[in-house]
């Protein structure tokens, strides 16, 4: 295992991909590599990324491209992208190599692990961040917080240490649970709550802090994964939807969640991710989830009326 992080590979360049690669690059230009090919790479090459008003211009490796194995790989593709991400950073994976998911969800480590092993893997999320992409544009205020660990996290892991120390140097702000697949639940809840309702009713942050009808849809979607959570022993509670209140009422009232912004700009959601594991996981538990269910019937029709144009 390597003592310190020097060499950074990152796929998916999203609101999330750019907000924390931007951070590593002004740590370290030169340790860091975006792995993108073909036309991408190109668009990219020939645009940049404009992130919060300064212009980036990132070293493009292609995923047929063999080069040095990285130390850390950072992977924030969106979820209907994950299995071609998983072979195109291929290239980039050695016996050392850490993997974090700052994806959506809670089955992209999975996912990644069962290709790459999950000795190389750290649990990972990110919350309170409101970033906004169009085009090559992102704009946020606020980088929120990665929270990452091992599975449990009473004592600090190796990779744990050697994450926490690259953390540290870049600035970026971080927490470490001690619970991480409660945290992660705990995400998911939020992402079903306010990425979905936003997405249906076309409101920002400000909405779901001032309109009573919206915050009720967000915690009746949230309450469906508790209930969820409770039967498979993870155990989130209402408490845990307070405690997304709390951070909601922080939030920018004009920022939008990235599924809202999904909609307006017609690019596929997440929904699958969201609301279809929700139904998923509640037929399979016994769990009703009709608010989910009729959160996933919505969005995907949108999406369909989207793809007709008419």
């Amino acid at each position: 295992m390597v003592k310190s992080i020097k060499n950074i590979s990152a796929i998916g360049m999203g609101a999330i991909g750019c907000a924390y690669v931007s951070k590593l690059y002004d740590l370290n230009p030169g340790g860091l590599k975006v792995i993108a090919g073909g036309e991408r790479a190109e668009r990219y090459r020939k645009h940049g990324f404009i992130i919060n008003g300064k212009r980036y211009d990132f070293k493009y490796v292609a995923p047929e491209e063999k080069t040095e194995p990285a130390d850390l790989i950072i992977v924030s593709v969106k979820a209907n992208q994950l299995s071609q991400a998983v072979e195109d950073m291929k290239n980039q994976v050695g016996e050392n190599t850490i993997i974090i998911s700052l994806m959506n969800g809670i089955t992209s480590e999975e996912i990644i692990g069962k290709r790459y092993g999950m000795n190389k893997m750290l649990y990972s999320l990110c919350i309170a961040i409101d970033g906004n992409r169009r085009g090559n544009v992102i704009s946020f205020s606020s980088y929120g917080n990665i929270a990452f660990g091992e599975k449990t996290n009473s004592t600090y892991s190796e990779k744990v240490q050697i994450v926490k120390e690259l953390f540290d140097r870049a600035d970026i702000p971080y927490s470490i649970p001690k619970d991480m697949i409660h945290s992660l639940w705990y995400k998911f809840m939020i992402n079903v709550g306010i990425n979905q309702a936003s997405a249906v009713i076309g409101g920002n942050y400000g909405v779901f802090q001032s309109v009573g009808e919206a915050k009720e849809l967000m915690e009746s979607a949230m309450w469906e994964v508790v209930r969820l959570s409770q039967k498979m022993g993870i155990n989130l509670s209402g408490q845990d939807i307070e405690k997304w209140n709390e951070v909601l009422a922080t939030m920018p009232p004009h920022s939008n969640t990235s599924m809202c912004q999904d909609i307006e700009y017609g690019r596929k959601t997440e929904v699958d991710m969201f609301a279809g594991t929700v139904c998923r996981l509640g037929g399979k538990y016994g769990i009703d989830t009709p608010v989910n269910r009729t959160l996933l019937n919505i969005i995907k029709a949108v999406e369909s009326k989207n793809d007709l144009k008419v």
